[in-house]
């Protein structure tokens, strides 16, 4: 069936749709063999009176269909706790618990879930360059096992739809936002601990945001990671957890940690979620998050006869502690207004600010001014990282191989994780045959990182230049140099 049947709705699932048009096709082939079964002897009171009993059934399938229709989509969206006791004013908006912006390919069965909840900044806002770290050195192949959930707490449609097209348009990254009716009343909240009444309303809010974020992200893979958006991620991060995940695998925990910050870097099971998001509503307006996350351990494994560090020693069974630390906090001002916090975790380490690879014998030049010791030759050796003084156009790095290669691909990285901004913008990747006197185009960069394939039709490739075409505002930073599966004579 096409037409009706075969629209896909977004606002319903797909078996919805063909529920309906399976009750729609069978009522309407009901009535059109009843109407076939109407002779012209049959008086018009039998007639009206068969229509009558027809469109009585129909009310009943219609009937029957919003209950089909019920059931199924209660199967097919993510189990959600008993939200309604603890939030009772949901009650009023039955979409309530529904993000109302849905951006992204809304990947599922993937291995970790990020869940990044973004809130605006007075001062400054650190989304952007938190995404960037968290994608900087996926790999193809990670890039298909994760998804990125960005939680904008504010409902801001148009925040959403001009800051961050390109990261949504690639699939691993997601942009929900809560419904306008999912926070109840935050103006009457007791203060408690001393707090002040924002205090109290700021960490009230968190509770409801983390809560929101990882009901919408159970159902999306097997782990789920609650980030912020303020912090960097350890380069090799996926590979890091996936690994140390396997080893304890058979374990006992409730969650690992991958940071000593707060909620930062907390892992769980997707399955073990509707579990928390209920105890942290149910106490949403009492502690902060990170406290209910340990009193959820004492409720557990803690004997009220027991003492103190009996208690914490039970505790520590529940949860692992990964070191050194993959995320370290970089924001300085909170998302509560006028707070500072310069929180570091001290077993977070050292970046790694280039990656080195082994490239064939070259004579490099640039038109590129270098910065110190940073040059460009020890960046195609994978020694360091190659810095230049503000690009201009028609600014060059030539590769020229000391003996022409069959080079089957390239890739170039600028900027690092702690420089991020120094990167080549509107810049070409060019390759120059053997015995062709002409440059090719070849590729440009785009976030940073220019690659590719190198059609073996060219033959052996002579040289390589990356060629600047407008002026930069900013230095720039080649931090990883790498062609990929050279053959050599």
């Amino acid at each position: 069936m096409r037409g009706y049947c075969g629209q896909n709705n977004e606002e319903k699932s797909y078996h919805t749709s063909c529920l309906k048009c399976l009750v729609n096709f069978k009522t309407a082939a009901f009535l059109h063999r009843i109407s076939q079964s109407v002779t012209p002897q049959v008086s018009p009171r039998t007639f009206l009176a068969v229509i009558f009993v027809s469109v009585q059934l129909f009310s009943i399938l219609s009937a029957i269909l919003a209950l089909l229709e019920e059931r199924v989509l209660r199967r097919l969206l993510p189990s959600q706790p008993n939200a309604h006791i603890y939030l009772p004013h949901l009650k009023e908006h039955e979409d309530s618990l529904k993000p109302i912006v849905h951006l992204g390919k809304r990947r599922t069965g993937v291995s970790l879930v990020l869940g990044v909840p973004t809130v605006h900044r007075q001062k400054q806002s650190y989304l952007v360059n938190t995404l960037q770290s968290l994608l900087y050195d996926l790999s193809t192949a990670e890039r298909k096992d994760i998804v990125i959930v960005v939680f904008v707490a504010e409902v801001t449609i148009y925040f959403v739809q001009t800051n961050l097209p390109d990261a949504v348009s690639s699939g691993v990254i997601e942009v929900i936002s809560p419904s306008p009716h999912y926070y109840p009343d935050l103006s009457n909240l007791k203060e408690t601990f001393g707090d002040p009444k924002e205090r109290v309303r700021w960490r009230t809010k968190q509770n409801l945001d983390y809560s929101f974020l990882m009901l919408y992200a159970q159902s999306k893979g097997t782990y789920y990671v609650q980030l912020e958006d303020d912090i960097v991620a350890k380069q090799g991060f996926f590979e890091s957890m996936k690994t140390y995940i396997e080893q304890v695998l058979s374990e006992e925990w409730l969650f690992m940690e991958f940071s000593q910050l707060g909620f930062i870097g907390k892992l769980f099971r997707t399955s073990d979620l509707p579990m928390i998001v209920e105890f942290f509503l149910m106490f949403h307006k009492d502690k902060p998050i990170d406290w209910l996350l340990d009193h959820i351990l004492w409720v557990k494994v803690c004997n009220p006869e027991k003492d103190l560090k009996h208690c914490n020693n039970e505790k520590a069974q529940l949860k692992r502690t990964y070191k050194p630390s993959l995320f370290q906090h970089v924001g300085l001002h909170s998302s509560l207004t006028g707070k500072i916090q310069n929180l570091k975790d001290k077993d977070f380490g050292n970046q790694v600010l280039f990656k080195g690879h082994y490239n064939p014998p070259a004579e490099l030049s640039s038109s590129l001014e270098k910065y110190q010791s940073h040059t460009l030759e020890r960046a195609y050796n994978g020694e360091d990282f190659f810095w230049g003084l503000t690009p201009k156009r028609g600014d060059y790095i030539l590769i020229t191989f000391t003996t022409p290669q069959a080079v089957k691909g390239y890739f170039f990285r600028s900027g690092n994780i702690e420089t991020n901004g120094d990167r080549f913008y509107n810049t070409t990747v060019e390759v120059l045959p053997n015995n062709v006197s002409d440059q090719k185009n070849h590729s440009s960069f785009k976030n940073g990182v220019a690659e590719g394939e190198v059609d073996g039709a060219l033959g052996e490739i002579a040289a390589m230049r990356l060629l600047v075409h407008s002026d930069s505002d900013v230095w720039v930073l080649l931090s990883e140099v790498n062609h990929i599966h050279i053959i050599y004579k």
